[in-house]
Formats: structure tokens, C-alpha cells, sequence
């Protein structure tokens, strides 16, 4: 063989494996980012559940306090609006972003805070107070609101693995290619940075 003929297939031997190098990093990276991708939208289904733990919780929560608290109707409405409209808001994991997000936060938050007046209005009702099945679904209550934000948290910290990778150069490259988008994150609620002000 000619000098010329060895350096032209020795050329493009080389020119093959850089190809070849090239795809076989793209789709390595491809990869990586569908697995993140898919470990977000599986603690998003955790969050999820735990909402609708505490959503379930509510109907026995109002019909146990309906029996000892009447004249609260207004409070009990409220409850049971609040459910609905958090119940209502659903969002598909791979259409999140920071306004459907904030969306389904604002409606739960809403919910947190009639469950909040619940309770404090419970607090006129000592034979309330002291029945069994309220003390139970108020446990359970509250040991969802633990979940719930335990959850919330690890999605954050799923939510945060994944922009991290999609936001490395040169991963960036293949995330924009093929259309992986950032997540956001669950913030804390408007008004949480300010210790409330107790009065006697």
C-alpha cells in the first residue's frame, strides 16, 4: 500500500472513532438525563399521595367535628371547599414547572390553612377534644403533615440532582437537543419567614 492510502484510512479510521465517541457520549448522556428525569416524576407521584393521604383524612375530619361543633358550619364549608379545589388541580409530571407548581401549592396551602382554622375552632369543644376518633384522624393528621413535607423535600433534592446535570456543560448540549427542561421547586409558603406574633 502507498503511504497516501495508510494515511487517508488511517484518517478516517480516526475520523470514525471520534464519531463513534461522539454518539455513544450522547446518548450516555441522554440516558442519565431520562433517568433523572423519571426519579423526579416518581417523588413528584410521592408528593403526591401524601396530599391525598390528607385529602382523604378531611371528609371523616369534618363529619366527627360536625357531630360536636354544628354552629361551625361556616368553617366545615370551608374545609370541604378547599379540599375540592386542591383535589381538582392535578399535574402531569412531565408538563411541571414553576407556574403549574405554584398553582397546586397555592391550593394546598389553601387547604392547610382552613384545616388550621379547624382546628383552632376545636379548641371550644372539650368534649371534642377528648373524643377518641378526633384525637385519631388528628394524629393522623398531623403525621401526614410531617409526610408531606419529608416528600416535599426529597423532591427538591431529586428536582436539584436533576437541574444540576441538564445545566452541566456539555450536558447542556444534549439537554437542549432534546428538550429536557428545568424543574422548579417547592418554595415555602408566603408569609413562612415571619414568626407569628403571639398575643395574651
Amino acid at each position: 500500500m502507498k503511504k497516501s492510502t495508510i494515511a487517508i484510512l488511517a484518517t478516517l479510521g480516526v475520523f470514525v472513532l471520534l464519531i463513534v465517541s461522539v454518539v455513544l457520549w450522547y446518548f450516555g448522556a441522554y440516558n442519565k438525563m431520562v433517568n433523572a428525569d423519571e426519579q423526579v416524576n416518581a417523588q413528584w407521584a410521592n408528593v403526591e399521595n401524601q396530599y391525598q393521604r390528607r385529602a382523604d383524612l378531611v371528609p371523616n375530619l369534618v363529619a366527627t367535628v360536625k357531630g360536636y361543633a354544628a354552629h361551625e358550619q361556616s368553617t366545615l364549608t370551608g374545609v370541604i371547599e378547599a379540599r375540592a379545589q386542591a383535589t381538582a388541580v392535578q399535574i402531569d409530571p412531565t408538563k411541571l414547572n414553576a407556574q403549574t407548581l405554584a398553582q397546586y401549592q397555592q391550593a394546598q396551602g389553601n387547604l392547610s390553612s382552613a384545616l388550621s382554622r379547624l382546628l383552632v375552632s376545636v379548641e371550644r369543644y372539650p368534649d371534642l377534644k377528648a373524643n377518641q376518633n378526633f384525637l385519631d384522624l388528628q394524629a393522623q393528621l398531623e403525621g401526614t403533615e410531617n409526610r408531606i413535607a419529608t416528600e416535599r423535600t426529597r423532591f427538591n433534592d431529586q428536582a436539584q440532582g436533576y437541574n444540576t446535570l441538564i445545566r452541566k456543560f456539555p450536558n447542556s448540549i444534549v439537554a437542549g437537543v432534546s428538550g429536557f427542561q428545568q424543574k422548579p421547586y417547592f418554595k415555602a409558603e408566603a408569609g413562612s419567614e415571619k414568626a407569628p406574633e403571639v398575643q395574651f
